[in-house]
């Protein structure tokens, strides 16, 4: 009789127990799969959630989610956190709902994930930390500093024994950054190579595309013959167009992608919720001008001829971006002369030289480059195309950021608020995704496409990654000109059963650590 009673219970969604690690109650679930709210319970034992539903029983801890929404921590697949164990803590992602983040994309990464790993375990970090394994890093170990041509057969031997081990040690995939040297130097026939290394262990290739201007098209074309020719998933890193003469072809971009999913290929995307993109400011520059160390650079400004030509490719770039000048490149971070952070090109090369005419604007660019560079913010987008992508039902949530520290530089305010402003914004405000939707697209989407095992969706057996919001109140007051401002809205944060923010305030767990990819 009790053992039918039992199964009674737990068929009608109820669980007794008295020895749940914690319990969050009182709650609108949001279970990641897309499904309608529904009210209820979530029990967790032991870094897993063991019952979601009407759940009764004790617990050590109970939070009581007020009537808010709970929902699976988010995973940002796109980042760049490499230096993540200098800011183990990580609270601009924690305090926009973030859990789980991926780094190592655009091609940069650290190229032993073992000691990576290592290392995160013994920094203790907050939150879970996936890695891709970096075209442009291994090329830069693999090749020796020269760039500007394909590698022999040792050298494209031992870039492959790079990704091997990485994948063997536990990277999600291969990433490229195809706008940057080394990788922008690198051949479709090298990346095909590289991504069945990846592809070998069932990772995904992820790819900051050759162009995002005018160009776009080729570059689908080659991600669409990567994915093809080396038999990978592949993923369009933060799908954009870029500048005023690739504006309004998102509708092209998207039917190009889906045509290809028609015809067998698996290819997702991700995407910020921002019209400015945010990289190093020497992306104004011609690759040819940068192989090699800094002093190559130096020695390349001082011949005329080859300044000369220098200058006249960067006239081409701007033509085909349908550019006049270099106003909408605001500096970020500038480690030689932080007075210049927040400033346009113009306004700094006014700071500098006493002038912003154009040719002061370029001068300071090839100045600046000289001792060291610097990043810089992008106004480069359109806001009808970004709707357009983010309306696309395989577009993740994910921020291009990576952990900041309050007060540090002007940074891209992406890296604190970019989620929040997806559930503010385009949820709440304009409707332009369901809230279940969109926390879809920030969890379980990025779990399966990333193959991050037990993530993305609260469920009996998934890891206990939670995050509980007021829909009403989440928000991301971070701006360009004010970025120094974490999301507001979240008031609670479990990662893998350990509370990390409580009440809306850090608390002193550290309950995160490496992913490591689960191989089928």
């Amino acid at each position: 009789m009790k053992l039918c009673l039992f199964f009674t219970l737990l068929l009608a969604g109820m669980v007794v127990a008295a020895d749940f690690d914690l319990l969050i109650t009182n709650a609108l679930i949001a279970d990641g799969s897309g499904a309608p709210l529904v009210k209820g319970s979530i029990a967790v034992k032991g870094g897993k959630i063991v019952a979601v539903g009407q759940i009764e029983g004790a617990a050590d801890q109970i939070i009581d989610a007020g009537g808010n929404v709970a929902a699976p921590g988010f995973i940002d697949v796109h980042t760049h956190s490499e230096d993540i164990c200098l800011n183990p803590a990580a609270a601009n992602f924690l305090r926009m709902g973030v859990t789980t983040i991926v780094t190592g994309n655009c091609g940069h990464s650290r190229t032993d994930v073992a000691k990576f790993f290592a290392e995160i375990e013994e920094s203790k970090v907050a939150l879970n930390v996936a890695t891709l394994i970096g075209h442009g890093s291994v090329r830069d170990q693999g090749m020796g500093g020269s760039f500007i041509r394909a590698p022999n057969a040792e050298q494209l031997a031992v870039m492959k024994g790079l990704v091997d081990q990485a994948m063997k040690d536990g990277a999600v995939g291969l990433s490229t950054g195809l706008i940057y040297v080394p990788g922008s130097f690198a051949k479709t026939e090298e990346l095909i190579e590289l991504a069945k290394s990846a592809a070998a262990h069932d990772g995904i290739y992820v790819s900051h595309m050759r162009y995002e201007t005018v160009r776009i098209f080729e570059a689908l074309d080659e991600i669409i013959r990567i994915a093809k020719e080396a038999k990978i998933r592949a993923e369009v890193s933060h799908i954009k167009l870029s500048g005023p003469t690739a504006w309004g072809k998102a509708a092209e971009v998207l039917a190009v992608l889906d045509k290809a999913r028609a015809e067998g290929l698996q290819i997702t995307h991700d995407q910020y919720a921002y019209t400015a993109s945010s990289t190093g400011l020497r992306q104004t520059l011609p690759d040819s001008a940068l192989e090699g160390e800094r002093e190559d650079f130096i020695a390349r400004i001082a011949d005329p001829q080859q300044k000369a030509e220098i200058i006249a490719q960067m006239a081409e770039m701007r033509v085909r971006q349908g550019r006049k000048d270099y106003s909408y490149a605001v500096i970020a971070r500038c480690k030689s002369d932080p007075t210049l952070n927040g400033k346009t090109i113009p306004e700094a090369a006014k700071m500098k030289r006493g002038a912003d005419t154009l040719e002061d604007q370029i001068e300071f660019i090839l100045d600046l480059e000289a001792q060291g560079g610097a990043s810089a913010i992008f106004h480069g987008m359109n806001e009808d195309d970004l709707q357009a992508f983010l309306k696309h039902p395989l577009t993740m949530i994910a921020s291009d950021g990576g952990p900041r520290r309050l007060g540090e530089d002007v940074p891209h305010p992406r890296s604190y608020g970019n989620n929040a402003r997806v559930l503010g914004r385009y949820v709440r405000e304009l409707k332009l995704l369901s809230l279940e939707e969109a926390v879809r697209r920030m969890t379980s989407l990025p779990a399966q496409t990333f193959r991050l095992k037990d993530r993305g969706q609260l469920k009996a057996g998934a890891f206990a990654d939670i995050v509980i919001f007021d829909p009403a109140k989440v928000t991301d007051p971070s701006t360009f000109n004010d970025p120094h401002h974490h999301a507001e809205g979240f008031s609670d944060v479990i990662v893998n059963g350990g509370v990390v923010i409580r009440d809306g305030k850090l608390t002193e767990v550290r309950s995160g650590g490496p992913l490591r990819l689960k191989e089928p």
